[in-house]
Protein backbone atom coordinates (compact mmCIF):
# COMPACT_ATOMS: atom_id res chain seq x y z
CA UNK A 1 0.00 0.00 0.00
CA UNK A 2 0.93 3.59 -0.71
CA UNK A 3 3.42 5.14 1.99
CA UNK A 4 2.40 8.36 3.97
CA UNK A 5 4.19 10.53 1.98
CA UNK A 6 2.66 8.81 -1.15
CA UNK A 7 -0.69 8.91 0.14
CA UNK A 8 -0.44 12.69 1.07
CA UNK A 9 0.95 13.29 -2.44
CA UNK A 10 -2.08 11.54 -4.13
CA UNK A 11 -4.37 13.15 -1.94
CA UNK A 12 -2.55 16.72 -2.76
CA UNK A 13 -3.09 15.98 -6.04
CA UNK A 14 -6.59 15.24 -6.47
CA UNK A 15 -7.93 17.41 -3.75
CA UNK A 16 -6.15 20.57 -5.45
CA UNK A 17 -5.00 19.11 -9.16
CA UNK A 18 -4.15 20.00 -11.52
CA UNK A 19 -1.17 21.77 -9.25
CA UNK A 20 2.53 23.09 -10.16
CA UNK A 21 5.28 21.16 -8.30
CA UNK A 22 6.45 23.94 -6.59
CA UNK A 23 2.94 24.29 -4.57
CA UNK A 24 3.27 20.35 -4.27
CA UNK A 25 6.49 20.63 -2.52
CA UNK A 26 5.38 23.80 -0.06
CA UNK A 27 2.04 21.81 0.83
CA UNK A 28 4.00 18.55 1.13
CA UNK A 29 7.62 19.88 2.71
CA UNK A 30 9.70 18.10 0.00
CA UNK A 31 12.05 18.87 -2.17
CA UNK A 32 12.05 18.81 -5.55
CA UNK A 33 14.25 15.73 -5.78
CA UNK A 34 11.84 13.77 -3.67
CA UNK A 35 8.49 14.85 -5.23
CA UNK A 36 10.09 13.87 -8.72
CA UNK A 37 10.82 9.95 -7.11
CA UNK A 38 7.32 10.22 -5.53
CA UNK A 39 5.30 11.25 -8.73
CA UNK A 40 7.59 8.90 -10.75
CA UNK A 41 5.51 6.01 -10.23
CA UNK A 42 1.82 7.64 -9.76
CA UNK A 43 2.84 8.53 -13.41
CA UNK A 44 4.84 5.79 -14.99
CA UNK A 45 1.69 3.75 -13.94
CA UNK A 46 -1.04 6.21 -15.39
CA UNK A 47 -2.92 7.55 -12.62
CA UNK A 48 -1.41 10.59 -12.93
CA UNK A 49 -0.72 12.76 -16.14
CA UNK A 50 1.47 15.90 -16.19
CA UNK A 51 -0.15 18.38 -18.01
CA UNK A 52 0.96 21.30 -21.29
CA UNK A 53 3.55 23.41 -20.04
CA UNK A 54 1.85 26.58 -18.66
CA UNK A 55 3.22 29.96 -17.39
CA UNK A 56 3.06 30.18 -13.49
CA UNK A 57 3.43 34.27 -13.76
CA UNK A 58 7.14 33.59 -13.33
CA UNK A 59 10.75 33.43 -14.56
CA UNK A 60 11.53 30.77 -16.12
CA UNK A 61 10.43 27.72 -18.11
CA UNK A 62 6.85 27.20 -17.73
CA UNK A 63 5.12 24.90 -15.41
CA UNK A 64 3.83 20.90 -16.53
CA UNK A 65 1.23 20.61 -13.68
CA UNK A 66 0.29 16.98 -12.43
CA UNK A 67 -3.09 15.77 -12.28
CA UNK A 68 -5.30 12.76 -11.80
CA UNK A 69 -5.77 10.83 -15.21
CA UNK A 70 -9.22 11.93 -16.71
CA UNK A 71 -11.90 9.46 -16.21
CA UNK A 72 -9.54 7.75 -13.71
CA UNK A 73 -12.72 5.98 -11.85
CA UNK A 74 -16.18 6.34 -10.80
CA UNK A 75 -17.70 6.06 -7.77
CA UNK A 76 -21.43 5.69 -6.03
CA UNK A 77 -22.92 7.35 -3.51
CA UNK A 78 -26.10 6.75 -1.29
CA UNK A 79 -28.06 8.64 1.42
CA UNK A 80 -30.52 6.18 3.10
CA UNK A 81 -33.30 8.04 5.00
CA UNK A 82 -36.08 6.40 6.33
CA UNK A 83 -38.25 6.14 3.09
CA UNK A 84 -35.58 6.78 0.13
CA UNK A 85 -32.66 6.23 -1.20
CA UNK A 86 -30.84 9.09 -2.90
CA UNK A 87 -28.16 8.31 -5.15
CA UNK A 88 -25.32 9.64 -7.33
CA UNK A 89 -22.68 8.52 -9.87
CA UNK A 90 -19.50 10.97 -9.82
CA UNK A 91 -16.00 10.81 -10.88
CA UNK A 92 -12.89 11.03 -9.19
CA UNK A 93 -13.37 14.04 -7.35
CA UNK A 94 -17.13 13.51 -6.27
CA UNK A 95 -18.37 15.48 -9.75
CA UNK A 96 -21.67 14.97 -9.98
CA UNK A 97 -22.34 12.73 -13.27
CA UNK A 98 -26.45 11.63 -12.37
CA UNK A 99 -28.75 11.98 -9.41
CA UNK A 100 -31.71 9.93 -8.25
CA UNK A 101 -34.21 9.14 -5.79
CA UNK A 102 -35.45 6.06 -5.00
CA UNK A 103 -38.54 4.79 -2.55
CA UNK A 104 -36.90 2.35 0.09
CA UNK A 105 -40.00 -0.64 -0.37
CA UNK A 106 -37.68 -2.89 2.13
CA UNK A 107 -35.87 -1.71 5.65
CA UNK A 108 -34.70 -4.73 6.59
CA UNK A 109 -30.61 -4.87 6.04
CA UNK A 110 -30.17 -7.74 3.01
CA UNK A 111 -33.04 -5.71 1.35
CA UNK A 112 -31.87 -2.30 1.78
CA UNK A 113 -28.51 -3.76 0.34
CA UNK A 114 -30.51 -5.33 -2.48
CA UNK A 115 -32.28 -1.80 -3.21
CA UNK A 116 -28.82 -0.61 -3.20
CA UNK A 117 -27.60 -2.69 -5.45
CA UNK A 118 -30.27 -2.68 -7.99
CA UNK A 119 -30.17 1.85 -7.67
CA UNK A 120 -26.35 1.82 -7.98
CA UNK A 121 -26.68 -0.85 -11.24
CA UNK A 122 -29.20 1.33 -12.69
CA UNK A 123 -27.02 4.47 -12.76
CA UNK A 124 -24.88 2.57 -15.88
CA UNK A 125 -21.94 3.41 -14.14
CA UNK A 126 -18.90 2.13 -16.02
CA UNK A 127 -15.83 2.03 -14.21
CA UNK A 128 -17.34 0.97 -11.07
CA UNK A 129 -14.37 1.93 -8.40
CA UNK A 130 -16.17 1.56 -5.29
CA UNK A 131 -19.66 3.00 -3.36
CA UNK A 132 -20.49 4.99 -0.27
CA UNK A 133 -23.39 4.65 1.74
CA UNK A 134 -24.12 7.39 4.24
CA UNK A 135 -27.25 7.02 7.03
CA UNK A 136 -28.01 8.72 10.14
CA UNK A 137 -26.78 6.64 13.12
CA UNK A 138 -23.74 5.48 14.62
CA UNK A 139 -21.04 3.50 12.15
CA UNK A 140 -17.47 1.68 12.85
CA UNK A 141 -15.55 -0.64 11.12
CA UNK A 142 -18.19 -1.03 7.95
CA UNK A 143 -20.96 -2.08 10.55
CA UNK A 144 -23.94 0.03 11.75
CA UNK A 145 -23.85 0.31 15.57
CA UNK A 146 -27.35 1.33 15.26
CA UNK A 147 -29.63 3.25 13.41
CA UNK A 148 -33.18 4.56 15.08
CA UNK A 149 -35.25 5.64 11.68
CA UNK A 150 -34.15 2.05 10.74
CA UNK A 151 -34.31 0.48 13.43
CA UNK A 152 -30.55 -1.55 13.06
CA UNK A 153 -28.18 -2.75 15.34
CA UNK A 154 -24.72 -3.70 14.82
CA UNK A 155 -25.86 -4.44 10.80
CA UNK A 156 -22.59 -5.31 8.41
CA UNK A 157 -24.11 -2.85 5.74
CA UNK A 158 -20.39 -3.04 4.12
CA UNK A 159 -20.42 -6.60 3.69
CA UNK A 160 -23.91 -6.49 2.57
CA UNK A 161 -23.53 -4.27 0.19
CA UNK A 162 -19.92 -5.62 -1.34
CA UNK A 163 -21.82 -9.23 -1.99
CA UNK A 164 -24.34 -7.11 -3.74
CA UNK A 165 -22.00 -5.30 -6.25
CA UNK A 166 -18.81 -6.81 -5.72
CA UNK A 167 -16.73 -3.64 -5.58
CA UNK A 168 -15.30 -2.12 -2.08
CA UNK A 169 -17.96 -0.75 0.28
CA UNK A 170 -17.18 2.24 2.28
CA UNK A 171 -20.33 2.88 5.31
CA UNK A 172 -20.17 6.29 7.43
CA UNK A 173 -22.57 8.19 9.39
CA UNK A 174 -24.30 11.02 7.09
CA UNK A 175 -23.08 14.08 9.03
CA UNK A 176 -19.22 12.95 8.80
CA UNK A 177 -19.23 11.88 4.96
CA UNK A 178 -20.79 15.98 4.35
CA UNK A 179 -18.08 17.29 6.18
CA UNK A 180 -15.64 14.79 4.51
CA UNK A 181 -17.13 16.22 1.08
CA UNK A 182 -17.15 19.48 1.96
CA UNK A 183 -13.57 19.55 3.73
CA UNK A 184 -11.97 18.00 -0.05
CA UNK A 185 -13.93 19.00 -2.72
CA UNK A 186 -16.77 21.40 -1.80
CA UNK A 187 -17.75 25.03 0.11
CA UNK A 188 -14.85 24.01 3.00
CA UNK A 189 -11.98 23.07 0.89
CA UNK A 190 -9.08 24.58 1.56
CA UNK A 191 -10.19 25.93 4.91
CA UNK A 192 -8.52 24.34 7.78
CA UNK A 193 -11.16 24.35 10.21
CA UNK A 194 -15.10 24.85 10.29
CA UNK A 195 -19.04 23.51 11.44
CA UNK A 196 -21.42 21.88 9.13
CA UNK A 197 -24.93 22.45 9.72
CA UNK A 198 -27.72 20.89 8.13
CA UNK A 199 -30.95 21.40 8.42
CA UNK A 200 -34.13 19.97 7.20
CA UNK A 201 -36.07 16.83 8.49
CA UNK A 202 -33.51 16.90 11.17
CA UNK A 203 -31.10 19.21 12.86
CA UNK A 204 -27.09 17.95 11.50
CA UNK A 205 -24.11 19.41 12.80
CA UNK A 206 -20.20 17.93 12.26
CA UNK A 207 -16.66 19.69 12.81
CA UNK A 208 -13.86 19.78 10.83
CA UNK A 209 -10.19 21.13 12.98
CA UNK A 210 -6.86 21.50 11.71
CA UNK A 211 -8.03 20.34 8.37
CA UNK A 212 -9.14 17.03 9.49
CA UNK A 213 -13.07 15.69 9.93
CA UNK A 214 -13.97 14.64 13.28
CA UNK A 215 -14.84 11.11 13.31
CA UNK A 216 -17.19 10.18 16.59
CA UNK A 217 -19.77 8.19 17.59
CA UNK A 218 -21.15 10.97 18.91
CA UNK A 219 -22.08 12.02 15.41
CA UNK A 220 -24.96 9.68 14.78
CA UNK A 221 -27.07 10.66 18.39
CA UNK A 222 -28.10 14.00 17.19
CA UNK A 223 -26.69 15.99 20.00
CA UNK A 224 -27.04 19.07 18.06
CA UNK A 225 -30.63 18.96 17.63
CA UNK A 226 -31.69 19.21 21.39
CA UNK A 227 -29.37 22.77 21.93
CA UNK A 228 -31.69 25.77 23.27
CA UNK A 229 -31.93 28.28 21.09
CA UNK A 230 -35.09 29.70 22.31
CA UNK A 231 -37.06 30.19 25.58
CA UNK A 232 -40.09 30.85 24.33
CA UNK A 233 -40.14 28.78 20.76
CA UNK A 234 -42.01 25.38 20.56
CA UNK A 235 -41.48 22.10 21.70
CA UNK A 236 -39.48 19.43 20.11
CA UNK A 237 -41.24 15.45 20.39
CA UNK A 238 -38.64 14.68 23.55
CA UNK A 239 -40.11 17.74 25.46
CA UNK A 240 -37.38 20.41 24.84
CA UNK A 241 -39.02 23.79 24.62
CA UNK A 242 -37.25 26.00 22.04
CA UNK A 243 -34.10 23.68 20.77
CA UNK A 244 -32.47 23.25 17.22
CA UNK A 245 -35.25 20.72 16.24
CA UNK A 246 -37.94 22.34 17.22
CA UNK A 247 -36.93 25.53 15.83
CA UNK A 248 -35.71 24.82 13.07
CA UNK A 249 -36.54 21.55 11.23
CA UNK A 250 -38.96 21.61 8.26
CA UNK A 251 -41.43 19.54 10.23
CA UNK A 252 -41.85 21.93 13.03
CA UNK A 253 -41.74 24.83 10.80
CA UNK A 254 -44.59 23.81 8.84
CA UNK A 255 -46.37 22.47 12.04
CA UNK A 256 -46.43 25.86 13.57
CA UNK A 257 -47.82 27.79 10.04
CA UNK A 258 -50.18 25.18 9.56
CA UNK A 259 -51.84 25.92 12.94
CA UNK A 260 -51.57 29.86 12.71
CA UNK A 261 -53.36 29.25 9.39
CA UNK A 262 -55.82 26.75 10.03
CA UNK A 263 -54.70 24.34 6.99
CA UNK A 264 -52.34 21.93 5.82
CA UNK A 265 -49.30 23.18 4.82
CA UNK A 266 -45.87 22.14 3.81
CA UNK A 267 -42.31 23.95 4.33
CA UNK A 268 -41.96 24.80 1.16
CA UNK A 269 -45.30 26.52 1.28
CA UNK A 270 -44.42 28.23 4.02
CA UNK A 271 -41.00 29.04 2.13
CA UNK A 272 -43.00 31.05 -0.12
CA UNK A 273 -46.03 32.58 1.97
CA UNK A 274 -43.03 33.87 3.88
CA UNK A 275 -41.48 35.46 0.25
CA UNK A 276 -45.16 36.94 -0.47
CA UNK A 277 -45.17 38.91 3.21
CA UNK A 278 -47.82 36.40 4.74
CA UNK A 279 -47.74 37.39 8.14
CA UNK A 280 -47.98 33.91 9.63
CA UNK A 281 -45.36 32.54 7.72
CA UNK A 282 -42.90 35.82 8.10
CA UNK A 283 -43.05 35.39 11.55
CA UNK A 284 -42.51 31.95 11.72
CA UNK A 285 -39.22 32.48 9.17
CA UNK A 286 -37.90 35.52 11.07
CA UNK A 287 -37.92 33.24 14.41
CA UNK A 288 -36.19 30.77 12.82
CA UNK A 289 -33.84 32.30 10.71
CA UNK A 290 -32.48 33.87 14.01
CA UNK A 291 -32.39 30.48 15.68
CA UNK A 292 -29.81 29.33 13.06
CA UNK A 293 -28.02 32.21 13.41
CA UNK A 294 -27.81 31.43 17.32
CA UNK A 295 -26.60 27.83 16.07
CA UNK A 296 -24.09 29.11 14.10
CA UNK A 297 -22.68 32.02 16.50
CA UNK A 298 -23.19 29.28 19.62
CA UNK A 299 -20.80 26.51 17.22
CA UNK A 300 -18.43 28.96 15.98
CA UNK A 301 -17.61 30.70 19.80
CA UNK A 302 -17.38 26.94 21.18
CA UNK A 303 -14.96 25.27 18.74
CA UNK A 304 -13.03 28.46 17.83
CA UNK A 305 -13.47 28.25 13.80
CA UNK A 306 -14.96 31.28 12.56
CA UNK A 307 -16.66 29.30 9.28
CA UNK A 308 -19.45 27.40 9.02
CA UNK A 309 -20.65 25.45 5.65
CA UNK A 310 -25.21 25.54 5.62
CA UNK A 311 -26.36 22.75 3.98
CA UNK A 312 -28.98 19.94 4.02
CA UNK A 313 -32.62 20.21 2.33
CA UNK A 314 -34.37 23.44 4.16
CA UNK A 315 -31.57 25.42 3.60
CA UNK A 316 -33.75 27.65 1.53
CA UNK A 317 -34.81 29.23 4.87
CA UNK A 318 -31.39 31.18 4.62
CA UNK A 319 -32.08 32.22 1.36
CA UNK A 320 -34.80 33.89 1.92
CA UNK A 321 -33.65 35.26 5.30
CA UNK A 322 -29.63 35.71 5.16
CA UNK A 323 -29.85 38.95 6.71
CA UNK A 324 -31.81 38.02 9.66
CA UNK A 325 -29.32 34.93 10.15
CA UNK A 326 -26.29 37.46 9.90
CA UNK A 327 -27.49 39.86 12.17
CA UNK A 328 -28.16 36.41 14.44
CA UNK A 329 -24.85 35.47 14.39
CA UNK A 330 -23.40 38.92 15.08
CA UNK A 331 -25.51 39.60 18.38
CA UNK A 332 -24.57 36.32 19.80
CA UNK A 333 -20.47 37.40 18.41
CA UNK A 334 -17.55 38.86 20.60
CA UNK A 335 -17.06 42.28 18.50
CA UNK A 336 -13.24 41.71 18.55
CA UNK A 337 -14.05 38.16 17.27
CA UNK A 338 -12.95 37.63 13.42
CA UNK A 339 -16.99 37.40 11.41
CA UNK A 340 -17.83 34.45 10.87
CA UNK A 341 -17.53 33.70 7.11
CA UNK A 342 -20.51 31.41 5.90
CA UNK A 343 -20.96 29.15 2.48
CA UNK A 344 -23.93 27.72 1.45
CA UNK A 345 -24.10 24.26 -0.21
CA UNK A 346 -28.22 24.26 -1.07
CA UNK A 347 -27.52 21.14 -3.80
CA UNK A 348 -29.87 19.37 -0.98
CA UNK A 349 -30.11 15.64 -0.70
CA UNK A 350 -27.40 15.55 -3.46
CA UNK A 351 -24.75 16.55 -1.29
CA UNK A 352 -25.50 13.83 1.32
CA UNK A 353 -24.89 11.42 -1.67
CA UNK A 354 -21.73 13.03 -2.94
CA UNK A 355 -20.75 12.78 0.72
CA UNK A 356 -21.20 9.49 0.82
CA UNK A 357 -19.22 8.67 -2.61
CA UNK A 358 -16.06 11.10 -1.05
CA UNK A 359 -15.22 8.44 1.82
CA UNK A 360 -15.60 5.87 -1.02
CA UNK A 361 -13.13 7.72 -2.84
CA UNK A 362 -10.96 8.66 0.31
CA UNK A 363 -11.19 4.78 0.95
CA UNK A 364 -9.61 4.52 -2.35
CA UNK A 365 -7.01 6.29 -2.31
CA UNK A 366 -6.26 4.45 1.09
CA UNK A 367 -6.44 1.35 -1.22
CA UNK A 368 -3.93 2.10 -4.19
CA UNK A 369 -1.06 -0.69 -4.43
CA UNK A 370 1.25 0.84 -7.03
CA UNK A 371 2.61 -2.73 -7.70
CA UNK A 372 -0.25 -4.07 -9.02
CA UNK A 373 -1.92 -0.92 -10.56
CA UNK A 374 -1.60 -3.18 -13.66
CA UNK A 375 -4.56 -5.26 -13.11
CA UNK A 376 -6.76 -1.79 -12.90
CA UNK A 377 -7.14 0.25 -10.17
CA UNK A 378 -10.50 -1.07 -9.26
CA UNK A 379 -11.83 -2.96 -11.97
CA UNK A 380 -15.27 -3.00 -13.40
CA UNK A 381 -17.37 -5.87 -12.06
CA UNK A 382 -18.62 -8.32 -13.96
CA UNK A 383 -22.76 -7.60 -15.03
Amino acid sequence: MLSDSERALARAVLIHGPISRSELTSRLGLSPPSLTRLAKPFLDRGLMVELDDRSDGSVGRPVRPLDVRPGLAHFAGVKITGDALHVVATDVRAGLLAYEEHPLQRRDPEGVAAEIARAVRGLGIDRLAGVGVSLGGAVRDGRVEFAPFLDWTDVPLAGLVEAELGVPASIENDLVALAEAERWFGRGAGIPGFVVITIGAGIGYALVVNGQAVHSREAGVGLGGHIPLGGTGPVCHAGHRGCAEAMLTSGSIAAQVTAALQRPVDYDEVLRLAAAGDPAATTVVDEAAAALGRLVAMAANLTLQPAAVLAGEGIGLFSLAEDRVRAAIAADRDPRAEPVRLYVDDSGFSAWARGAATIAIQDAVDRIDLDQVEQELLPTPAP
